[in-house]
C-alpha cells in the first residue's frame, strides 16, 4: 500500500466528521485535512463559484502526493464531481451516492427525507442518486441553510438557538411517514443529536461522511488485492 496520505476537504469544520470516521477504519493511513474556512459556506454560492473552489482547493491538496482526494463537502460533490475527476490525476471519491444507496437501503420503500444545503438541494444530485437505485424511492428534500454557521459558530446540539432551528426545518417531517433521514451534509452530523432527538427513535440517520468512509476503506483494499 502506498505511504501517501489520503487527502480530504470541506467548505469548513464539517469535513472533520469524515476523517473521524477514516481513522476510525483506517487507523495506519495518514490524512491531509483542508477546510475552506475563509469562503464557508459553500452552499449558497452558484455553481460555476463552487467548482472554481473545488478545483483550486483539491489543487492544492495535489502537493502533498495523495494517493485519493475526498470530496467530503456534500455541494462540492454535488456541483463538482465530475470536474473534479477529469482535473486531478488520482482518484476522487465525493459523498452523495454512498449516503444515497445507505439510504434506500434502509427506508426498504418508506419515505426518506434528505438534509442539505441550498445548493446541495437545488442541485437534485440526492435525489438523482437515489432513484438511480430505486426509481419508486419516495423523496423529501430538506434545505437547512443555516444548520452550517450554527455549527462554524461552533453551536452544539443543546444550544437552544440549535433546537429551534432544528423544529422550524425539521418539525414537518414527522406528520410525512419519514423513516430515514440522510444528512446531506458534512456540517450536520454535529448537530445529530438534536435531529435525533426531534425525530425520534423510529427515524435512522445516515451520516453520509460515514459512507464514504466506508467506500474509501473498499477502494484501498481493491488496490491492495491488484
Amino acid at each position: 500500500m502506498s505511504d501517501s496520505p489520503i487527502a480530504v476537504f470541506d467548505s469548513g469544520l464539517g469535513g472533520l466528521s469524515v476523517v473521524r470516521h477514516l481513522r476510525q477504519l483506517l487507523p495506519r493511513e495518514e490524512i491531509v485535512y483542508f477546510g475552506d474556512t475563509a469562503r464557508v459556506p459553500y452552499g449558497t454560492k452558484s455553481q460555476p463559484t463552487v467548482v472554481q473552489f473545488a478545483l483550486e482547493t483539491a489543487g492544492f491538496l495535489l502537493q502533498f502526493d495523495p494517493k485519493l482526494i475526498v470530496a467530503a463537502c456534500n455541494t462540492a460533490s454535488a456541483l463538482a464531481l465530475d470536474e473534479l475527476m477529469q482535473a486531478m490525476p488520482v482518484p476522487v471519491i465525493g459523498v452523495v451516492e454512498p449516503g444515497a444507496r445507505a439510504a434506500v437501503r434502509l427506508a426498504g420503500g418508506a419515505p426518506l427525507a434528505v438534509l442539505g444545503t441550498e445548493a446541495t438541494i437545488a442541485s437534485g444530485s440526492y435525489l438523482r442518486a437515489i432513484r438511480a437505485v430505486e426509481p419508486a424511492q419516495p423523496v423529501i428534500s430538506k434545505a437547512c441553510p443555516l444548520f452550517v454557521p450554527l455549527v462554524e459558530e461552533g453551536r452544539h446540539s443543546g444550544d437552544p438557538l440549535v433546537r429551534m432551528t432544528v423544529e422550524t426545518y425539521l418539525g414537518g417531517l414527522r406528520s410525512q411517514g419519514v423513516r430515514v433521514v440522510v444528512l446531506g451534509c458534512t456540517h450536520y452530523p454535529l448537530l445529530r443529536e438534536a435531529i435525533a432527538e426531534l425525530l425520534g427513535p423510529d427515524v435512522q440517520i445516515v451520516d453520509s461522511g460515514r459512507e464514504t468512509s466506508l467506500v474509501v476503506q473498499q477502494h484501498l483494499a481493491a488496490r491492495a488485492a491488484l
